[in-house]
């Protein structure tokens, strides 16, 4: 199993982050990697929330992914899995108040992205490769969390 993990600072409160990152219908208007997002679940998120979303990749290949919500605690964690090629994904997401200091009101998100290899070639491709692409989900996180942060952001400052 590899594990790659981010944080970033959010300027605007728990809630709003929570909002932006959750509401399905608008995910690709603000993840600038995200081109295509196609829900599989009605209602609220949740668990059990699932879709589908189209992505670039730092290449330049487009990847379609199927994310289902195991665990959701709103608005503070949820936690999705993803079925890859050769290998599968949880990642978890935390959302926690800054309650002092300059940052006061907004949000720290942090990122996990575990994988587990699920057959031979992926065990290979990990063992090989690991570092190459434990630097390369670092990358996807991190861009996710930075688009994340400019739509919080602005969404709350909109709403005041």
């Amino acid at each position: 199993m590899s594990t790659v993990a981010v944080t970033r600072l959010v300027e605007a409160p728990v809630s709003e982050v929570w909002r932006v990152f959750t509401d399905l219908s608008r995910r690709a208007e603000w993840l600038s990697t995200v081109h295509r997002v196609e829900p599989l679940t009605r209602g609220d998120f949740g668990t059990g929330t699932a879709w589908r979303e189209a992505r670039t990749m730092a290449d330049g290949t487009e990847i379609t992914e199927e994310f289902r919500v195991r665990e959701c605690a709103a608005p503070e964690q949820f936690v999705v899995e993803s079925p890859g090629i050769g290998a599968d994904y949880r990642m978890t997401y935390a959302f926690a108040p800054v309650e002092s200091g300059r940052h006061s009101g907004g949000t720290m998100v942090a990122a996990v992205q575990d994988g587990t290899p699920t057959e031979p070639r992926g065990r290979l491709l990990a063992l090989v490769f690991g570092g190459l692409a434990a630097r390369t989900v670092e990358g996807a996180l991190r861009q996710d969390l930075d688009d994340l942060a400019h739509a919080a952001a602005h969404s709350s400052t909109e709403a005041a």
